[in-house]
């Protein structure tokens, strides 16, 4: 990326943050300062207060790690902190009924944003981590989202190139059009082998006073997954946390 005149001292600080990633946690300074487009000497001076602050940790190794001091902060956040603290009780019941594993997400922009997960240990492996973001059209709880998203978030996804995880992914607009229709008709999603080829996820709304503001799912191996018998769990957690929130 090359260097943009004019930029200023914040957005050259979060384009800095924002070269982390889940594929690349750590960075050398030269990295850092490509991904952000900024020159060498302005990204050590930024990286150095950030450090100081504790934005930034710096390894044995030299690379550069997201602090602890900023994850203080995001956990803050008062639409995931608020939502997670009420429905993790919920969640561990959800667990502990069916030992699997549990997701909440929400939605942020045209991505899912996971703020909360129990693994289970002998469950399926998943890609998800808190604090990880998710594409919507292919997940339990990125369906449900997306059904429920304002009809211009809806029509900018259908829109837009659908990635696809496996061969059973949902590519077609016309299609996820039908599916969304579904999701509403029935009040659940179910996803089966979208994301990865053996794990099957059914997920629920969770509803506010002002409409859908977040999705529970189970996600199970594909081989041993009923989506009609976990349906109803899922759904009856979300409307625990529905009411818990005020919503219908």
């Amino acid at each position: 990326m090359r260097a943009q005149p004019g930029r200023s001292v914040t957005s050259k600080v979060l384009a800095l943050l924002d070269a982390f990633s889940a594929a690349s946690p750590a960075l050398t300074l030269s990295e850092l300062a490509r991904r952000a487009g900024l020159p060498l000497p302005t990204a050590y001076r930024r990286v150095a207060e950030l450090v100081a602050w504790g934005a930034l940790e710096r390894g044995d190794d030299g690379r550069y790690r997201i602090g602890l001091r900023l994850w203080e902060v995001g956990s803050l956040a008062p639409r995931g902190l608020g939502l997670r603290e009420l429905a993790l009780p919920v969640l561990e019941d959800l667990y502990e009924v069916t030992h699997e594993n549990v997701q909440l997400a929400v939605r942020q922009g045209l991505e899912l944003v996971f703020i909360e997960r129990i693994a289970g240990r002998h469950a399926v492996p998943v890609l998800t981590r808190v604090g990880g973001r998710f594409a919507l059209h292919a997940t339990g709880v990125g369906l449900v989202l997306l059904a429920h998203a304002p009809p211009e978030v809806q029509e900018q996804v259908l829109a837009a190139p659908l990635e696809r995880y496996t061969e059973l992914t949902v590519t077609d607009p016309r299609r996820l059009r039908h599916c969304l229709a579904d999701v509403r008709r029935v009040g659940y999603a179910v996803s089966d082998r979208q994301v990865t080829m053996d794990a099957l996820s059914v997920a629920a709304p969770i509803r506010g006073p002002e409409g859908v503001v977040a999705a529970i799912s189970l996600v199970v191996a594909h081989d041993r997954a009923n989506p009609v018998a976990l349906a109803p769990l899922v759904q009856a957690a979300g409307r625990v946390l529905s009411r818990a929130l005020g919503g219908s």
